[in-house]
């Protein structure tokens, strides 16, 4: 039965994916001319560069600030009783049914000039601040995009928590906020830790929220890409970016997979 799901996917993600990728390597826009002249000029410009770094620092924004605000809300639904543990995974599925593209619409009334926020920010006597156009704004869509990326991996680590152990080192001298931080938060690393990188890994690819909410000065790789193919029909250049995206990707899956094993063998430990 395995054998269908295979073949889908070899046909509709594994074989274009592959030929993207190639292209970096087979076809290029002068002055590019053969072997990794795509990858020389993509890493050779200023400007490529720049787009990089910012698209991994809100990538990786995005990754911590999601998790910070996920951890309470998985937290929560494990201590919760399961008529209200169903009602915060109905709304936590229920946001996940909504399109990408209306809840970008949505930041993008809210944080308007003459919006909503900035109207509670003038009626509390503070200056109105232009939200659009700024990468505070992108972060903000991004991760109302993913946040049940985060909680649904999140939870599932919590939830096998024994919450004993705690009180076990809190029996023992420690403070509620020493045997979180030494215990419980250990404990949880792996659900921080995978929920993190599939948040970060959507992040790098972003292209909607980003256009909607940002703007061309702050744009990200998804951008650049888009760029090169609609304007130029550079399928090598993009190919490049596609290939450097992918290493920092594979790269933080490995570091996260240490980490991880690290987590698990402390909580075999405990």
């Amino acid at each position: 039965m395995v054998v269908p799901v295979l073949i889908l996917l070899g046909v509709v993600f594994v074989y274009p994916t592959s030929i993207f990728l190639l292209r970096a390597f087979t076809h290029f826009n002068p002055p590019q001319v053969a072997g990794l002249d795509n990858l020389v000029w993509f890493l050779g410009d200023e400007t490529n560069r720049i787009i990089l770094v910012r698209t991994f620092t809100v990538a990786s924004m995005c990754a911590v600030l999601t998790a910070i605000v996920a951890f309470p809300y998985a937290y929560c639904m494990t201590v919760i009783g399961p008529r209200g543990r169903t009602i915060m995974l109905g709304v936590l599925l229920l946001s996940m049914f909504l399109g990408i593209l209306l809840r970008n619409f949505a930041w993008v009334i809210l944080l308007q000039y003459q919006g909503p926020l900035n109207d509670i920010l003038d009626a509390i006597g503070l200056d109105r601040i232009r939200f659009l156009g700024t990468a505070p704004a992108v972060v903000m869509g991004m991760m109302h995009i993913l946040f049940p990326f985060m909680v649904l991996p999140l939870y599932s680590v919590l939830n096998g928590i024994d919450r004993r152990l705690v009180l076990a080192a809190q029996s023992m001298g420690a403070t509620p906020m020493r045997a979180f931080r030494q215990v419980y938060l250990p404990l949880a690393m792996p659900g921080i830790i995978a929920g993190a990188l599939l948040v970060f890994v959507l992040a790098l690819g972003f292209f909607i929220t980003p256009a909607l909410l940002g703007s061309p000065r702050q744009a990200l790789m998804s951008q650049l890409m888009f760029l090169q193919f609609d304007l130029q029909a550079a399928f090598g250049r993009a190919g490049a970016m596609a290939i450097v995206l992918l290493i920092i990707a594979m790269v933080f899956v490995i570091l996260s997979n240490i980490v991880q094993r690290r987590s698990r063998a402390y909580g075999d430990a405990s």
